[in-house]
Formats: C-alpha cells, structure tokens, sequence
C-alpha cells in the first residue's frame, strides 16, 4: 500500500524550482540528492507543504505558487544602507553578490548586494525569490508515516 503524504509525515522528494520564465531557481536534481523533510517541521512554508499533502510514492506534480503563496513580497525593511568599511577592505563588492552576515546568535543570514556608491552599501535580506510566481515540480520517492 502507497503511503500518502499528510501532517506527520517524513518526505523524501526531488524538487525543482523554477521561474516563470523557465529558468532554474533550485534544485535537488542537479547534485543527485534527494531532499528529506518531515511535514509542519518549518523547512517548508506552509503553502509548500499544502501542494505535497495527498501525494503517494512514486508519484510527480507540478504546482504554480504566486509570489504571496511562495517566499512572499519583498518587504522595504529589509533593505539596508551599510557602510563600506563594514566590509573587508580588500573585499570586491559587486551587486547581486549573495554574502552571509552573521547575526547576534551566531546563525548567518543570506543578504544581495544591490549597489555599491562609495561608503554606502545596499544590502537586501529578502528571499531571493521574494516577489516572484515559483513553479514547484516534485518527485515524491517515499513516505514514511509515523506508527
């Protein structure tokens, strides 16, 4: 009997995810290697997780999320104006550059760089595909339901 994916469940899926223009935003096809989540663990949003629940082993979807169902709109305050000599002196800052910026509890958050004029430096620490329309492609390779 084919599990099916519902609130407990443990995932083992190959996702790609693309833009509406068809260009590749992530994958796990690309490295072989299948992603492992369990479902409600935070490691997809809830309206991720709603596309998988119903899905079987084996089985292949397709789902069309909009930008407020997806990483959501990029929100103004994230964007901040940094002061150069916050960076490495030597370090060659250049706009779309993604760099880690370490946070007071040690994690570090992902942020864009999206200009550079002379001391001042905009970073933006919104999801890269915040804004944009996601077309969620999933291979669902098994399930695993909690006993």
């Amino acid at each position: 009997m084919n599990e099916v994916i519902g609130d407990n469940s443990e995932v083992i899926l190959h996702f790609d995810l693309k833009l509406e223009d068809g260009s590749a935003a992530d994958s796990t096809r690309v490295n072989n290697k299948p992603a492992k989540m369990v479902m409600g663990d935070g490691s997809l949003t809830p309206n991720f997780e709603a596309c998988l629940r119903g899905l079987t082993i084996g089985e292949k979807a397709s789902f069309t999320l909009a930008a407020n169902d997806a990483f959501g709109m990029p929100n103004p305050d994230n964007i901040y104006h940094v002061d150069r000599t916050k960076f490495a002196a030597d370090m060659d800052l250049q706009e779309g550059m993604i760099m880690g910026f370490a946070q007071p509890d040690g994690s570090e958050l992902p942020g864009i760089i999206r200009n550079v004029e002379g001391l001042s430096v905009t970073v933006d620490f919104n999801h890269p595909l915040a804004g944009q329309t996601v077309i969620f492609d999933v291979e669902i390779i098994n399930v695993v339901n909690a006993k």
